[in-house]
Formats: C-alpha cells, sequence, structure tokens
C-alpha cells in the first residue's frame, strides 16, 4: 500500500507519452506525464498530465482535473465548450469525445475512475 504524500505538480518531472498521430488534428503537440498512484485493482488513477500548444482529439474517460499552468478550450461533441486554466476544475464523462485545442502548454493534475 502506497504511503500518503505531497507533490509539488509544478515542477514534477514527467514522461513522454507518444500521440496517437491520428489524435493530432494541427500543430505539433507534444504529450508527457506520470501516474503518482494507481489502485491495486487499476480502477482508480491519479496523475499529472501535460501537453503543448495544438489541437488534439479524444475519447475520455470518468475524470476530474484541476489545471495547474496554461489554457485550453475543450469542445465536448454534442455538449459543452470548456475554457480551462490555472486553478480550473472540469469533470469529463467517460466516453465523451472532445478536440483540445490547446493555447498554452497546459499541466494538470487528474483522478481517473475507470
Amino acid at each position: 500500500m502506497t504511503p500518503s504524500f505531497a507533490l509539488h505538480v509544478p515542477d514534477a518531472d514527467l514522461v513522454p507519452e507518444p500521440l496517437d498521430p491520428g489524435q493530432i488534428v494541427s500543430g505539433a503537440p507534444e504529450v508527457s506525464g506520470k501516474v503518482v498512484w494507481e489502485s491495486a485493482d487499476g480502477r482508480q488513477v491519479r496523475g499529472i498530465w501535460q501537453i503543448t500548444p495544438g489541437v488534439v482529439t479524444d475519447t475520455e474517460a470518468d475524470e476530474l482535473f484541476v489545471v495547474i499552468s496554461g489554457s485550453a478550450t475543450v469542445e465536448v461533441e454534442g455538449g459543452a465548450t470548456l475554457r480551462v486554466g490555472p486553478g480550473d476544475m472540469a469533470v469529463l464523462r467517460a466516453g465523451d469525445r472532445t478536440t483540445w485545442t490547446v493555447h498554452e502548454t497546459l499541466r494538470k493534475a487528474y483522478a481517473i475512475n475507470l
């Protein structure tokens, strides 16, 4: 069992996570991240994720995230358009099809339930 911990998210070292080229709509966005905690059954994941400017599509998991730095507009197909920046919290539903327009390199802390 992982002990309780604290982590300074803005300075955390992240690992490159190659994007599927089919997800890139425009620009040359690069993604990096780090899982900081995962439940024993793998159904709950906590971590940090970052993406550089560009436009990408995604199919979301059940996720809550808080933006640490940067900004983006997240268009949910058939739903809301979310404008997020530092300090904003967002909730995405599993299966949401999204288009992320990243204006400034965005770093977020997230909690996903699978």
